[in-house]
């Protein structure tokens, strides 16, 4: 346990994330008047520079910089994005980039000003180029995306904290949801019509927890309702393996969905039934070939590094068996390990299995991309990430997934139906040289019952948003 001792509270949470990445899997909270260290608790007192004068952002900034070296020197350790604690560091090249900044200049500014490696700012400047190559022809300002969440699970994992709920216990209440969801997604269609529709994203949870005939009747709906003549994409995430069968897959090429997800995490049997999936490795290749044989030629696979008990050896591993099944995308997260997951809430369960995630576990990933002539296109962050690093999407160029790349920059307007969906209503300053955009969200209650029970409550709060705004 690390308390952390300081005379400013604004500058706690900027303290807490620096502390935390320098010191993973180690509680750190607040010394409080109340709080009693034992001995082998550490007190960590953090001084607060000089900040006259400064606004709110440069004032934080002065903090994390001198934090940042003050934590540096005490553990000899540099982190590879410096003091970056922000979600979408390629936002900030992206913003440098239609500036009319320099390569040069967005490099320097990462390694300079944020003490980030030469690699991240690399890495930062290549997706950035990537997703301003993909988005320069298309009129985001105008249209909008769609997101259908699908809040349910064959079961939920060790490290998830998204709002997710295990079928089993709540098979019961689908078929009400999809009906609660069908209901938004036409008020949605009506309220929308005359706009551009550019993508489609069905998430979860994960969506083929639904029937084939349930799938079938959302996607009827989708198509049914909406104008799609201009729509460029349109995704499910068919995740676990567990969860589907060769009628799903046939449903969705039926509605011309383009691109899925199958999601090993891992292809190592052990991992998988420490991390509470239902399925073995034989599953997910069981589950890629059916997807090949039902016509879907745009397959992410997602993977995550830092495992509990996963090192280079199992990665490797990993990776090589990704590398024989050749999908056309591949998305490599760092385990951020959430407070409301069971990896944390049971921590203690679970600290003789190490965290392991390495620059060279990273560069075995880039590698693998390379091989299958993928390239980066988009990256984010979260807090608590095992080694500090990141979450980054590959894909083979020209079969990128441009929602990905909107809702991580946040350039346009994404609706967004279902339990737990977060609306993101993007409003562009057309007179501002500088790009800049006020975001404004619309929250869904996550939990299920709650949802089918509101939903008219939950469609009158769009209806009044879009009534009051113009976007």
């Amino acid at each position: 346990m690390i308390y952390i001792k300081i005379d400013n509270d604004v500058f706690y949470d900027d303290a807490v994330v620096l502390v935390r990445s320098f010191y993973p899997r180690t509680e750190v909270m607040a010394l409080k008047a109340d709080s009693k260290p034992e001995e082998n608790d550490e007190i960590l007192s953090i001084e607060v520079p000089d900040i006259t004068g400064l606004d709110k952002k440069n004032a934080h900034e002065v903090f994390k910089d001198s934090l940042y070296k003050k934590l540096s020197e005490k553990t000899g350790k540099k982190l590879p994005w410096g003091y970056l604690t922000g979600v979408r560091p390629s936002k900030i090249a992206y913003t440098m980039l239609e500036e009319g900044a320099t390569e040069e200049q967005i490099k320097k500014h990462f390694m300079d000003r944020h003490y980030a490696s030469e690699e991240k700012a690399d890495l930062a400047l290549t997706v950035a180029r990537k997703e301003l190559d993909i988005l320069t022809d298309m009129d985001y300002k105008t249209g909008y995306s769609l997101y259908i969440g699908i809040p349910f699970c064959p079961s939920i994992c060790l490290y998830c904290s998204f709002s997710s709920y295990a079928l089993g216990a709540y098979k019961d209440y689908v078929d009400n949801y999809v009906d609660a969801l069908i209901k938004e997604i036409r008020y949605v269609a009506e309220s929308m019509k005359g706009r551009r529709l550019d993508t489609v994203y069905m998430g979860g949870g994960t969506p083929t927890t639904l029937s084939a005939a349930q799938l079938d009747k959302v996607l009827t709906v989708v198509e049914e309702t909406f104008d799609l003549s201009a729509c460029r994409e349109l995704t499910v995430e068919a995740g676990r393996p567990d969860s589907v069968t060769p009628d799903k897959f046939k449903v969705l090429k039926a509605h011309n969905v383009g691109r899925i997800s199958i999601n090993p995490q891992t292809m190592n049997q052990k991992t998988l039934d420490l991390i509470g999936r239902k399925h073995t490795v034989e599953d997910i290749k069981n589950a890629y070939a059916m997807a090949r044989e039902a016509g879907l030629d745009n397959i992410n696979m997602d993977m995550i590094l830092g495992l509990p008990g996963e090192g280079v050896d199992e990665v490797y591993h990993t990776l090589n068996e990704i590398k024989a099944m050749r999908p056309e995308s591949l998305t490599v997260h760092s385990l951020a390990i959430k407070r409301a997951s069971r990896l944390n809430i049971l921590r203690q369960q679970y600290t003789e299995l190490s965290i392991e995630n390495t620059d060279s576990i990273i560069a075995m990933t880039e590698q693998t991309a390379r091989d299958l002539k993928m390239q980066p296109y988009y990256m984010y962050r979260q807090k608590n990430m095992a080694g500090n690093f990141e979450n980054v999407g590959y894909a083979v160029p020209g079969l990128e997934c441009i929602y990905n790349i909107l809702i991580m920059e946040e350039k346009q307007t994404i609706i967004a139906c279902g339990a737990g969906a977060s609306t993101k209503v993007v409003f562009h300053n057309e007179s501002d040289d500088n790009h800049s955009v006020r975001i404004e969200r619309i929250e869904n209650v996550k939990d299920v019952r709650s949802y089918v029970e509101r939903i008219d409550e939950m469609i009158e709060r769009k209806r009044k948003f879009f009534g009051e705004n113009e976007f």
